[in-house]
């Protein structure tokens, strides 16, 4: 690839210089007519231009910042009587978690039957043993 642009360089006669010591090894291009080179310096600009117009949205979501947080609608309260069986909820959970399939079988029925209160004192009786 650089080879020839080189070459197109000295055809233009932009370019008068020695090769460089690499360049005299390289193989020379056979000669390419004007009109071919113009074309593919035009393939090659329109490629860019292409890209660029790609990149062109990307660029202006970028110039515009980053986007404003979603709204989100209002923070419902939990009620006194919720909050409690939330945290009674979590013990539960806790509890359960420590013990082996048989026992948790064990405390999902007391709870079934007796109450989530009940079911959390059993369970902790069973981990202590």
């Amino acid at each position: 690839m650089r080879g020839r642009f080189l070459s197109i360089i000295r055809e233009l006669a932009l370019f008068e210089s020695e090769p460089t010591h690499q360049e005299a090894h390289l193989s020379k291009p056979r000669p390419r007519s004007l009109k071919t080179e113009i074309q593919s310096i035009r393939r090659s600009l329109s490629s860019i231009g292409r890209a660029l117009a790609r990149l062109g949205p990307a660029l202006d979501a970028a110039a515009r910042g980053p986007k404003a947080p979603a709204l989100r609608g209002k923070k419902r309260r939990l009620s006194p009587e919720r909050r409690a069986a939330l945290v009674l909820q979590g013990q539960y959970i806790g509890h359960i978690r420590m013990l082996p399939p048989r026992q948790q079988a064990r405390v999902a029925d007391l709870r079934r039957k007796k109450g989530v209160r009940a079911a959390i004192r059993y369970a902790k009786g069973l981990r202590k043993l």
